[in-house]
Protein backbone atom coordinates (compact mmCIF):
# COMPACT_ATOMS: atom_id res chain seq x y z
CA UNK A 1 0.00 0.00 0.00
CA UNK A 2 2.79 2.43 0.93
CA UNK A 3 4.52 1.76 -2.38
CA UNK A 4 1.30 2.37 -4.32
CA UNK A 5 0.79 5.75 -2.62
CA UNK A 6 4.37 6.75 -3.38
CA UNK A 7 3.90 5.79 -7.01
CA UNK A 8 0.69 7.79 -7.34
CA UNK A 9 1.61 10.97 -5.41
CA UNK A 10 2.38 12.96 -8.55
CA UNK A 11 -0.94 11.89 -10.04
CA UNK A 12 -3.30 12.39 -7.07
CA UNK A 13 -1.96 15.01 -4.62
CA UNK A 14 -3.47 18.52 -5.05
CA UNK A 15 -1.30 20.30 -7.60
CA UNK A 16 -0.37 23.32 -5.49
CA UNK A 17 0.59 21.14 -2.55
CA UNK A 18 2.41 18.72 -4.86
CA UNK A 19 4.51 21.45 -6.47
CA UNK A 20 5.42 22.83 -3.04
CA UNK A 21 6.09 19.30 -1.78
CA UNK A 22 8.33 18.49 -4.74
CA UNK A 23 10.01 21.84 -5.28
CA UNK A 24 10.22 23.12 -1.69
CA UNK A 25 12.99 20.77 -0.56
CA UNK A 26 14.81 21.30 -3.86
CA UNK A 27 14.68 25.08 -3.45
CA UNK A 28 16.10 24.78 0.07
CA UNK A 29 18.88 22.46 -1.09
CA UNK A 30 19.67 24.73 -4.04
CA UNK A 31 19.92 27.71 -1.70
CA UNK A 32 22.36 25.71 0.42
CA UNK A 33 24.32 25.02 -2.77
CA UNK A 34 24.29 28.74 -3.57
CA UNK A 35 25.52 29.49 -0.06
CA UNK A 36 28.36 27.03 -0.56
CA UNK A 37 29.30 28.68 -3.87
CA UNK A 38 29.43 32.12 -2.26
CA UNK A 39 31.26 31.01 0.88
CA UNK A 40 33.78 29.11 -1.24
CA UNK A 41 34.63 32.29 -3.17
CA UNK A 42 34.58 34.41 -0.02
CA UNK A 43 37.30 32.30 1.56
CA UNK A 44 39.34 32.32 -1.64
CA UNK A 45 38.94 36.12 -1.84
CA UNK A 46 40.54 36.35 1.60
CA UNK A 47 43.76 35.15 -0.02
CA UNK A 48 43.87 37.85 -2.70
CA UNK A 49 41.95 39.15 -5.71
CA UNK A 50 44.10 37.08 -8.10
CA UNK A 51 42.78 33.89 -6.51
CA UNK A 52 39.21 35.12 -6.97
CA UNK A 53 39.92 35.94 -10.62
CA UNK A 54 41.40 32.45 -11.08
CA UNK A 55 38.16 30.82 -9.97
CA UNK A 56 36.30 32.96 -12.51
CA UNK A 57 38.61 31.66 -15.25
CA UNK A 58 38.06 28.05 -14.13
CA UNK A 59 34.29 28.47 -14.05
CA UNK A 60 33.56 27.81 -17.76
CA UNK A 61 35.07 24.31 -17.55
CA UNK A 62 33.35 23.63 -14.24
CA UNK A 63 30.12 24.78 -15.83
CA UNK A 64 30.71 22.36 -18.71
CA UNK A 65 31.05 19.53 -16.19
CA UNK A 66 27.80 20.63 -14.54
CA UNK A 67 26.20 20.80 -17.99
CA UNK A 68 27.05 17.19 -18.78
CA UNK A 69 26.02 15.82 -15.38
CA UNK A 70 22.81 17.81 -14.99
CA UNK A 71 21.87 17.51 -18.66
CA UNK A 72 22.01 13.73 -18.55
CA UNK A 73 20.16 13.99 -15.25
CA UNK A 74 17.29 15.79 -16.98
CA UNK A 75 16.99 12.90 -19.43
CA UNK A 76 17.17 10.30 -16.66
CA UNK A 77 14.64 12.17 -14.54
CA UNK A 78 12.13 12.68 -17.35
CA UNK A 79 12.28 9.10 -18.67
CA UNK A 80 12.01 7.45 -15.23
CA UNK A 81 9.06 9.70 -14.28
CA UNK A 82 7.30 9.04 -17.56
CA UNK A 83 7.86 5.28 -17.26
CA UNK A 84 6.45 5.26 -13.73
CA UNK A 85 3.45 7.33 -14.90
CA UNK A 86 2.87 4.72 -17.61
CA UNK A 87 3.38 1.95 -15.00
CA UNK A 88 6.40 0.47 -16.83
CA UNK A 89 8.51 -0.60 -13.85
CA UNK A 90 11.16 -2.54 -15.75
CA UNK A 91 11.71 0.40 -18.08
CA UNK A 92 12.14 2.76 -15.11
CA UNK A 93 14.77 0.43 -13.61
CA UNK A 94 16.63 0.21 -16.90
CA UNK A 95 16.64 3.98 -17.42
CA UNK A 96 18.17 4.40 -13.96
CA UNK A 97 21.01 1.98 -14.65
CA UNK A 98 21.68 3.23 -18.16
CA UNK A 99 21.84 6.72 -16.70
CA UNK A 100 24.50 5.62 -14.24
CA UNK A 101 26.45 4.14 -17.13
CA UNK A 102 26.36 7.40 -19.08
CA UNK A 103 27.45 9.46 -16.08
CA UNK A 104 30.35 7.06 -15.45
CA UNK A 105 31.58 7.51 -19.02
CA UNK A 106 31.30 11.28 -18.55
CA UNK A 107 33.58 11.14 -15.52
CA UNK A 108 36.29 9.40 -17.55
CA UNK A 109 36.19 12.28 -20.05
CA UNK A 110 36.66 14.89 -17.33
CA UNK A 111 39.40 12.85 -15.73
CA UNK A 112 41.36 13.25 -18.96
CA UNK A 113 40.52 16.95 -19.07
CA UNK A 114 41.79 17.42 -15.54
CA UNK A 115 45.04 15.61 -16.31
CA UNK A 116 45.85 17.10 -19.69
CA UNK A 117 43.66 20.09 -20.63
CA UNK A 118 43.35 22.28 -17.52
CA UNK A 119 46.56 24.25 -18.14
CA UNK A 120 45.89 25.05 -21.83
CA UNK A 121 42.33 26.06 -20.96
CA UNK A 122 43.43 28.60 -18.32
CA UNK A 123 46.39 29.93 -20.31
CA UNK A 124 44.35 30.67 -23.42
CA UNK A 125 42.27 33.07 -21.31
CA UNK A 126 45.11 34.68 -19.33
CA UNK A 127 47.61 34.78 -22.18
CA UNK A 128 50.66 34.10 -20.02
CA UNK A 129 51.77 32.10 -17.00
CA UNK A 130 51.35 34.26 -13.90
CA UNK A 131 49.91 33.93 -10.41
CA UNK A 132 46.31 33.97 -11.65
CA UNK A 133 47.09 31.18 -14.13
CA UNK A 134 48.85 29.06 -11.49
CA UNK A 135 45.88 29.34 -9.15
CA UNK A 136 43.42 28.51 -11.93
CA UNK A 137 45.32 25.46 -13.19
CA UNK A 138 45.66 24.01 -9.69
CA UNK A 139 41.98 24.49 -8.86
CA UNK A 140 40.61 23.22 -12.17
CA UNK A 141 42.87 20.16 -12.36
CA UNK A 142 41.68 18.87 -8.99
CA UNK A 143 37.98 19.59 -9.61
CA UNK A 144 37.95 17.78 -12.97
CA UNK A 145 40.23 14.83 -12.22
CA UNK A 146 38.35 14.02 -9.00
CA UNK A 147 34.83 14.65 -10.29
CA UNK A 148 33.66 11.05 -9.76
CA UNK A 149 31.81 12.20 -6.62
CA UNK A 150 29.98 14.90 -8.54
CA UNK A 151 28.74 12.53 -11.27
CA UNK A 152 27.65 9.92 -8.73
CA UNK A 153 25.85 12.53 -6.65
CA UNK A 154 23.94 14.22 -9.46
CA UNK A 155 22.77 10.95 -11.06
CA UNK A 156 21.51 9.37 -7.87
CA UNK A 157 19.82 12.59 -6.78
CA UNK A 158 17.97 12.81 -10.11
CA UNK A 159 16.74 9.25 -9.62
CA UNK A 160 15.36 10.23 -6.21
CA UNK A 161 13.68 13.29 -7.72
CA UNK A 162 12.09 11.26 -10.50
CA UNK A 163 10.20 9.19 -7.91
CA UNK A 164 9.04 12.22 -5.94
CA UNK A 165 11.57 11.95 -3.08
CA UNK A 166 12.87 15.49 -3.22
CA UNK A 167 13.19 15.70 0.56
CA UNK A 168 15.92 13.07 0.41
CA UNK A 169 17.81 15.01 -2.26
CA UNK A 170 17.60 18.09 -0.05
CA UNK A 171 19.36 16.10 2.65
CA UNK A 172 22.11 14.79 0.37
CA UNK A 173 22.81 18.16 -1.24
CA UNK A 174 22.74 19.99 2.08
CA UNK A 175 25.12 17.55 3.77
CA UNK A 176 27.59 17.80 0.88
CA UNK A 177 27.46 21.61 0.86
CA UNK A 178 27.84 21.93 4.64
CA UNK A 179 30.87 19.62 4.62
CA UNK A 180 32.38 21.75 1.86
CA UNK A 181 31.77 24.97 3.78
CA UNK A 182 33.35 23.53 6.93
CA UNK A 183 36.41 22.18 5.12
CA UNK A 184 37.04 25.32 3.04
CA UNK A 185 38.72 27.50 5.70
CA UNK A 186 40.43 24.49 7.29
CA UNK A 187 42.14 23.41 4.07
CA UNK A 188 42.65 26.84 2.52
CA UNK A 189 44.28 28.44 5.57
CA UNK A 190 45.61 25.36 7.39
CA UNK A 191 43.45 25.53 10.53
CA UNK A 192 43.48 22.93 13.33
CA UNK A 193 46.80 21.49 12.23
CA UNK A 194 45.77 20.89 8.61
CA UNK A 195 48.22 21.88 5.87
CA UNK A 196 47.71 25.33 4.31
CA UNK A 197 46.74 24.43 0.74
CA UNK A 198 45.32 27.70 -0.66
CA UNK A 199 43.19 27.29 -3.78
CA UNK A 200 44.04 23.58 -3.83
CA UNK A 201 42.34 23.33 -0.44
CA UNK A 202 39.20 24.92 -1.88
CA UNK A 203 39.16 22.34 -4.69
CA UNK A 204 39.77 19.42 -2.32
CA UNK A 205 36.97 20.61 -0.02
CA UNK A 206 34.64 20.69 -3.03
CA UNK A 207 35.57 17.15 -4.07
CA UNK A 208 35.17 15.72 -0.55
CA UNK A 209 31.72 17.33 -0.20
CA UNK A 210 30.63 15.84 -3.53
CA UNK A 211 31.87 12.36 -2.61
CA UNK A 212 30.04 12.36 0.74
CA UNK A 213 26.84 13.58 -0.93
CA UNK A 214 27.17 10.91 -3.64
CA UNK A 215 27.60 8.10 -1.13
CA UNK A 216 24.65 9.39 0.90
CA UNK A 217 22.49 9.54 -2.25
CA UNK A 218 23.45 5.93 -3.02
CA UNK A 219 22.35 4.90 0.46
CA UNK A 220 19.07 6.79 0.09
CA UNK A 221 18.29 5.05 -3.19
CA UNK A 222 19.11 1.59 -1.90
CA UNK A 223 17.30 1.93 1.43
CA UNK A 224 14.63 4.62 0.97
CA UNK A 225 13.54 4.38 -2.68
CA UNK A 226 11.57 1.17 -3.34
CA UNK A 227 10.25 2.52 -6.67
CA UNK A 228 13.56 1.81 -8.44
CA UNK A 229 15.39 -1.50 -8.28
CA UNK A 230 19.09 -1.40 -9.09
CA UNK A 231 20.27 -4.50 -10.99
CA UNK A 232 23.85 -4.76 -12.20
CA UNK A 233 22.69 -6.73 -15.26
CA UNK A 234 20.89 -3.60 -16.48
CA UNK A 235 24.23 -1.77 -16.81
CA UNK A 236 24.84 -3.55 -20.10
CA UNK A 237 24.50 -0.85 -22.79
CA UNK A 238 21.05 -0.80 -24.37
CA UNK A 239 20.85 1.37 -27.46
CA UNK A 240 17.13 2.15 -27.18
CA UNK A 241 17.31 3.41 -23.60
CA UNK A 242 20.58 5.26 -24.03
CA UNK A 243 19.21 7.12 -27.04
CA UNK A 244 16.03 8.10 -25.19
CA UNK A 245 18.05 9.60 -22.33
CA UNK A 246 20.40 11.34 -24.74
CA UNK A 247 17.54 12.65 -26.88
CA UNK A 248 16.26 14.64 -23.92
CA UNK A 249 19.62 15.13 -22.20
CA UNK A 250 21.86 16.33 -25.05
CA UNK A 251 19.86 19.51 -25.73
CA UNK A 252 20.05 20.26 -22.01
CA UNK A 253 23.81 19.57 -22.01
CA UNK A 254 24.31 21.84 -24.98
CA UNK A 255 22.07 24.48 -23.46
CA UNK A 256 24.16 24.72 -20.28
CA UNK A 257 27.40 24.22 -22.22
CA UNK A 258 26.57 27.33 -24.19
CA UNK A 259 26.89 29.11 -20.85
CA UNK A 260 30.49 27.89 -20.68
CA UNK A 261 31.20 29.34 -24.11
CA UNK A 262 29.56 32.61 -23.09
CA UNK A 263 31.54 32.84 -19.83
CA UNK A 264 34.80 31.96 -21.57
CA UNK A 265 34.28 34.65 -24.22
CA UNK A 266 33.09 37.22 -21.67
CA UNK A 267 36.26 36.61 -19.65
CA UNK A 268 38.29 37.34 -22.79
CA UNK A 269 36.32 40.55 -23.42
CA UNK A 270 36.53 41.74 -19.81
CA UNK A 271 40.19 40.97 -19.18
CA UNK A 272 41.01 43.45 -21.94
CA UNK A 273 39.68 46.12 -19.56
CA UNK A 274 41.13 44.78 -16.27
CA UNK A 275 41.40 41.52 -14.32
CA UNK A 276 39.15 43.12 -11.69
CA UNK A 277 36.32 43.11 -14.24
CA UNK A 278 36.78 39.34 -14.55
CA UNK A 279 36.64 39.03 -10.76
CA UNK A 280 33.44 41.11 -10.67
CA UNK A 281 31.89 38.91 -13.36
CA UNK A 282 32.77 35.84 -11.31
CA UNK A 283 31.32 37.42 -8.17
CA UNK A 284 28.11 38.21 -10.07
CA UNK A 285 27.73 34.55 -11.03
CA UNK A 286 28.18 33.49 -7.42
CA UNK A 287 25.66 36.06 -6.14
CA UNK A 288 23.05 35.47 -8.83
CA UNK A 289 22.99 31.81 -7.85
CA UNK A 290 20.93 32.85 -4.81
CA UNK A 291 18.29 34.05 -7.28
CA UNK A 292 18.60 31.40 -9.97
CA UNK A 293 19.14 28.33 -7.77
CA UNK A 294 15.59 28.53 -6.35
CA UNK A 295 14.30 28.65 -9.95
CA UNK A 296 16.33 25.55 -10.79
CA UNK A 297 14.97 23.89 -7.63
CA UNK A 298 11.46 24.81 -8.76
CA UNK A 299 12.20 23.28 -12.16
CA UNK A 300 13.60 20.09 -10.63
CA UNK A 301 10.28 19.68 -8.85
CA UNK A 302 8.24 20.66 -11.92
CA UNK A 303 9.88 18.35 -14.49
CA UNK A 304 8.79 15.01 -12.93
CA UNK A 305 5.29 16.41 -12.25
CA UNK A 306 4.86 17.43 -15.90
CA UNK A 307 6.40 14.20 -17.21
CA UNK A 308 4.38 11.96 -14.88
CA UNK A 309 1.02 13.62 -15.53
CA UNK A 310 1.60 13.70 -19.27
CA UNK A 311 2.49 10.00 -19.14
CA UNK A 312 -0.68 9.40 -17.04
CA UNK A 313 -2.70 11.61 -19.47
CA UNK A 314 -3.84 14.05 -16.75
CA UNK A 315 -3.87 17.28 -18.71
CA UNK A 316 -5.51 19.63 -16.19
CA UNK A 317 -3.04 18.72 -13.45
CA UNK A 318 -0.08 19.26 -15.74
CA UNK A 319 -1.28 22.66 -16.94
CA UNK A 320 -2.04 23.87 -13.41
CA UNK A 321 1.47 22.92 -12.29
CA UNK A 322 2.91 24.94 -15.18
CA UNK A 323 0.86 28.03 -14.30
CA UNK A 324 1.91 27.89 -10.65
CA UNK A 325 5.57 27.48 -11.63
CA UNK A 326 5.45 30.63 -13.77
CA UNK A 327 3.99 32.66 -10.91
CA UNK A 328 6.50 31.37 -8.36
CA UNK A 329 9.44 32.01 -10.69
CA UNK A 330 8.46 35.63 -11.29
CA UNK A 331 8.01 36.31 -7.56
CA UNK A 332 11.50 34.93 -6.85
CA UNK A 333 13.03 37.03 -9.61
CA UNK A 334 11.40 40.27 -8.43
CA UNK A 335 12.80 39.71 -4.94
CA UNK A 336 16.25 39.09 -6.43
CA UNK A 337 16.04 42.24 -8.54
CA UNK A 338 15.22 44.38 -5.50
CA UNK A 339 18.17 43.01 -3.54
CA UNK A 340 20.65 43.64 -6.37
CA UNK A 341 19.30 47.14 -6.96
CA UNK A 342 19.23 48.27 -3.33
CA UNK A 343 22.44 46.83 -1.88
CA UNK A 344 25.07 45.99 -4.55
CA UNK A 345 27.89 47.50 -2.48
CA UNK A 346 27.05 45.34 0.53
CA UNK A 347 27.05 42.24 -1.67
CA UNK A 348 30.49 43.08 -3.07
CA UNK A 349 31.91 43.67 0.41
CA UNK A 350 31.42 39.93 1.01
CA UNK A 351 34.29 39.38 -1.45
CA UNK A 352 36.74 41.95 -0.18
CA UNK A 353 35.21 44.89 -2.00
CA UNK A 354 38.31 46.86 -2.97
CA UNK A 355 37.74 50.39 -4.23
CA UNK A 356 38.27 49.28 -7.84
CA UNK A 357 35.93 46.31 -7.43
CA UNK A 358 33.20 48.55 -6.03
CA UNK A 359 33.56 51.13 -8.81
CA UNK A 360 33.17 48.38 -11.42
CA UNK A 361 30.84 46.05 -9.53
CA UNK A 362 28.07 48.34 -8.27
CA UNK A 363 26.88 49.50 -11.72
CA UNK A 364 27.49 45.99 -13.11
CA UNK A 365 25.18 44.31 -10.59
CA UNK A 366 22.47 46.93 -11.06
CA UNK A 367 22.55 46.73 -14.85
CA UNK A 368 22.73 42.95 -15.18
CA UNK A 369 20.02 42.31 -12.56
CA UNK A 370 17.38 44.04 -14.71
CA UNK A 371 17.48 40.86 -16.80
CA UNK A 372 15.99 38.88 -13.88
CA UNK A 373 12.48 40.03 -14.78
CA UNK A 374 12.64 38.04 -18.02
CA UNK A 375 15.03 35.20 -17.10
CA UNK A 376 12.77 33.33 -14.68
CA UNK A 377 9.96 32.89 -17.18
CA UNK A 378 12.40 31.79 -19.87
CA UNK A 379 14.00 29.17 -17.60
CA UNK A 380 10.65 27.65 -16.60
CA UNK A 381 9.57 27.58 -20.25
CA UNK A 382 12.73 25.70 -21.21
CA UNK A 383 12.15 23.11 -18.47
CA UNK A 384 8.58 22.54 -19.65
CA UNK A 385 9.86 21.83 -23.15
CA UNK A 386 12.49 19.44 -21.77
CA UNK A 387 9.97 17.57 -19.62
CA UNK A 388 7.74 17.03 -22.67
CA UNK A 389 10.55 15.80 -24.89
CA UNK A 390 11.17 19.06 -26.78
CA UNK A 391 14.71 19.65 -25.57
CA UNK A 392 15.73 21.17 -28.90
CA UNK A 393 13.47 24.13 -28.20
CA UNK A 394 15.31 24.77 -24.94
CA UNK A 395 18.59 24.54 -26.79
CA UNK A 396 17.42 27.05 -29.38
CA UNK A 397 16.45 29.55 -26.65
CA UNK A 398 19.78 29.22 -24.85
CA UNK A 399 21.81 29.39 -28.06
CA UNK A 400 19.89 32.42 -29.27
CA UNK A 401 20.26 34.27 -25.98
CA UNK A 402 23.93 33.68 -25.27
CA UNK A 403 25.58 33.13 -28.65
CA UNK A 404 23.40 34.97 -31.17
CA UNK A 405 22.54 38.00 -28.98
CA UNK A 406 24.59 38.34 -25.77
CA UNK A 407 28.14 37.78 -27.02
CA UNK A 408 27.86 39.89 -30.18
CA UNK A 409 26.19 42.65 -28.17
CA UNK A 410 28.89 42.52 -25.49
CA UNK A 411 31.66 42.55 -28.09
CA UNK A 412 30.21 45.47 -30.02
CA UNK A 413 29.57 47.46 -26.84
CA UNK A 414 33.13 46.76 -25.67
CA UNK A 415 34.39 48.47 -28.83
CA UNK A 416 33.06 51.72 -27.37
CA UNK A 417 35.70 51.32 -24.62
CA UNK A 418 33.17 51.91 -21.80
CA UNK A 419 32.98 48.91 -19.46
CA UNK A 420 29.51 49.74 -18.08
CA UNK A 421 28.04 49.47 -21.57
CA UNK A 422 29.18 45.83 -21.82
CA UNK A 423 26.82 44.83 -19.00
CA UNK A 424 23.84 46.03 -21.05
CA UNK A 425 24.25 42.94 -23.21
CA UNK A 426 22.59 40.83 -20.49
CA UNK A 427 19.13 42.50 -20.36
CA UNK A 428 19.17 42.82 -24.14
CA UNK A 429 19.74 39.05 -24.46
CA UNK A 430 17.05 38.14 -21.91
CA UNK A 431 14.38 40.14 -23.74
CA UNK A 432 15.17 38.14 -26.87
CA UNK A 433 15.14 34.82 -24.99
CA UNK A 434 11.79 35.30 -23.25
CA UNK A 435 10.13 36.10 -26.57
CA UNK A 436 11.44 32.91 -28.17
CA UNK A 437 10.81 30.75 -25.07
CA UNK A 438 7.14 31.66 -24.80
CA UNK A 439 6.61 30.93 -28.50
CA UNK A 440 8.20 27.49 -28.11
CA UNK A 441 6.35 26.49 -24.95
CA UNK A 442 3.04 27.48 -26.51
CA UNK A 443 3.83 25.40 -29.59
CA UNK A 444 4.86 22.44 -27.42
CA UNK A 445 1.65 22.46 -25.40
CA UNK A 446 -0.54 22.87 -28.48
CA UNK A 447 0.94 19.82 -30.22
CA UNK A 448 0.81 17.32 -27.35
CA UNK A 449 -0.91 14.00 -28.03
CA UNK A 450 -3.80 13.58 -25.58
CA UNK A 451 -5.51 10.82 -27.58
CA UNK A 452 -5.23 8.39 -24.65
CA UNK A 453 -6.46 10.90 -22.06
CA UNK A 454 -8.53 9.58 -19.20
CA UNK A 455 -12.22 10.41 -19.04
Amino acid sequence: MEKQLAENKMGVMPVGKLLFNMAGPMIVSMLVQALYNVVDSMFVAMMNEDALSALSLAFPMQNLMIAVGSGLGVGINAMISRSLGEKRQEAANRYAMQGLLLEGISYLVFLLIGLFAAAPFILVQVGEMNRIAEYGITYLSICCACSFGFFMQITLERILQSTGRTMLTMITQSVGAVINIILDPILIFGLFGAPELGVAGAAIATVIGQCVAGLLALYMNLKKNPDIQFHVRLLRPCREYLLQILYIGIPSILMVSIGSIMTFCMNKILIAFTSTAVAVFGVYFKLQSFVFMPIFGLNNGLVPIVSFNYGARKRERMERAIRLAYIAAEVIMIIGLLIFQLMPDKLLFLFGGSEEMLSIGVPALRIISTSFLFAGLAIVSSSICQALGRGLYSLAVSFGRQIVVLLPAAFLLSRLDVLNLVWLAFPIAEIASITLALIFVRRTLRHLDWSKAEN
